[in-house]
Order: structure tokens, then sequence, then C-alpha cells
């Protein structure tokens, strides 16, 4: 997969997701070599997701997520959960993954994840009418 076919799938997402009612693209920027994608989504429940992913094409031939932030937030802007893998907490296994828990404010440990992970786990915490 090229970096310009990962950056279209993520969008094809975003139009088929039934819990993203719409979006905006805030920036995209792609070589043959890397890209960076920046959304802001509105979801049917009123909450919203902006995220950033910087990938790159590794010599393997595969799209590797490098640096990443999925930030959910209710209508009134109250985080629900971050994911990121902001270097911030050493301490923590899985590091650099971590996640912000909005209900707790507790840091806790994280996986890799991709926009395709986080919009599986939105989806599968917001009813569809």
């Amino acid at each position: 997969m090229t970096v310009a076919e990962y950056l279209e799938a993520i969008k094809e997402r975003l139009i088929t997701e039934p819990v993203v009612v719409s979006f905006e693209i805030l920036r995209e920027r792609r070589t043959l070599m890397d890209g960076h994608l920046r959304v802001r989504l509105q979801l049917i429940d009123s909450s919203q997701l902006e995220f950033s992913e910087y990938v790159h094409h590794s010599p393997s031939e595969q799209i590797e997520v490098i640096t990443y932030s999925y930030h959910w937030a209710k209508a009134d802007y109250t985080l629900i959960r971050r994911w990121d893998n902001t270097p911030h907490y050493p301490d923590l296994p899985n590091f650099p993954h971590h996640i912000h828990d909005g209900a707790t404010s507790i840091v806790l440990p994280g996986r890799p994840m991709s926009i395709f992970n986080v919009l599986d786990e939105i989806a599968s915490q917001i009813t569809v009418v």
C-alpha cells in the first residue's frame, strides 16, 4: 500500500462510517515516502473527534503510523478519551503509547493505534439509531 492509498482509505472510512456525521480535513500532506493528515469529525452523538496521523512508507512496503493523536470529546469539549504516542510518560508499559481517560483523568498504558482502531472503538461505544 502506498501513502496515497492509505490516506484515501482513511477518507473512505470516514465517508462510510455510520457514527461519522461530517468531517473536515484541516491538513493533508503526502510524498511518496510519508504523509500527514489532520481531520475534525462530528459524530452521531454530538461528540467530536480530532485526529492527526503522520505515516511513513517502510522498507517492507508497509505503512507505519509514526506519530498520532486522537482526541475524542463531548459536544461541550470535555475530554472523553485521547490516544497518543507523545513520549511524555516513560514509566508506563508500552511507552510511548498511552490513553488519557477523561472520566478519571488517569493516564493509562496504550498500544499502537491508527484511526481505523480508534473508529472501531468509538463505534462500539456509540449507539447508532
